[in-house]
């Protein structure tokens, strides 16, 4: 399946991955910021944003789906940026096709099974009427009865969208729960992906801990981290200049090492 994309400046192609309930314009800062040195180009997970919808969410079948894409793009090569989920996809797809990736940017996620952490997400979106709603509003206070912080209830409004045949959500909610516990696990692994990684973490973030480091160096032996103080799971969003300016500096370190 050929994932939608958005592409923007020129240059030697970097690819950038949203997360869980998003759409590739939660990376639009990022992509405006580095379009003047790179071509961004930024895709739709599948059952997510304007990507086509199926009943199953792999990891094998997200990184197949991403091949095809690239290969519908005449990308024989690039680097890859992923966030949270799409940093699980980015680092498979680097497992799986290690030829295909240059160099691979890491935010805030770890090559590990996680527990579960979504359910009040759930939960919200499950309260939500879609066929009874007149607005956003409307939908934000019915998810408010499960989503505590606004800010969560914002980013996923913005998957919200209307029609002539009323709201719906764009991404698959009933195939996002029922592949939950698959997404959650760890990004299957037949041998290591030995170039150049950069993990980026929020300080305050829990996603990556010390505990994860054995993992990340028998998966990416070549791995480097850095972190950005005063940000969570959302540090591209929250500090985006810092955020930038390391994706910015890896990129060219490792481009003059070539």
């Amino acid at each position: 399946m050929i994932l939608h994309s958005h592409s923007i400046g020129s240059g030697e192609p970097l690819v950038l991955i949203h997360g869980l309930f998003g759409s590739y314009e939660n990376l639009a800062g990022i992509a405006r910021a580095l379009s003047d040195q790179w071509q961004i180009i930024s895709i739709d997970l599948p059952n997510h944003g304007q990507s086509a919808h199926s009943d199953q969410m792999s990891y094998s079948n997200m990184v197949a789906d991403l091949a095809e894409t690239l290969d519908s793009l005449d990308i024989t090569q690039c680097a890859l940026l992923g966030h949270s989920l799409g940093g699980k996809l980015a680092m498979a797809f680097a497992l799986t096709y290690p030829k295909r990736v240059s160099q691979l940017i890491i935010a805030d996620i770890a090559p590990v099974r996680y527990e579960r952490s979504h359910q009040a997400v759930f939960a919200g979106l499950n309260a939500v009427t879609l066929a009874t709603i007149s607005n956003r509003s409307d939908a934000d206070k019915q998810m408010a009865v499960h989503i505590k912080e606004p800010g969560v209830r914002q980013f996923l409004l913005k998957s919200l969208h209307k029609t002539e045949q009323g709201f719906h959500w764009r991404f698959n909610l009933g195939v996002l729960s029922k592949c939950y516990d698959e997404l959650l696990g760890a990004p299957a692994a037949k041998d290591k992906y030995a170039g150049p990684v950069l993990f980026i973490k929020g300080a305050e973030s829990d996603y990556i801990l010390p505990e994860h480091r054995p993992q990340i160096m028998q998966l990416f032996p070549a791995a480097e981290a850095k972190i950005i103080n005063g940000t969570g799971h959302w540090l591209h969003a929250e500090k985006p200049v810092a955020f930038a300016k390391l994706v910015r500096d890896f990129l060219l370190s490792q481009h003059t090492k070539k």
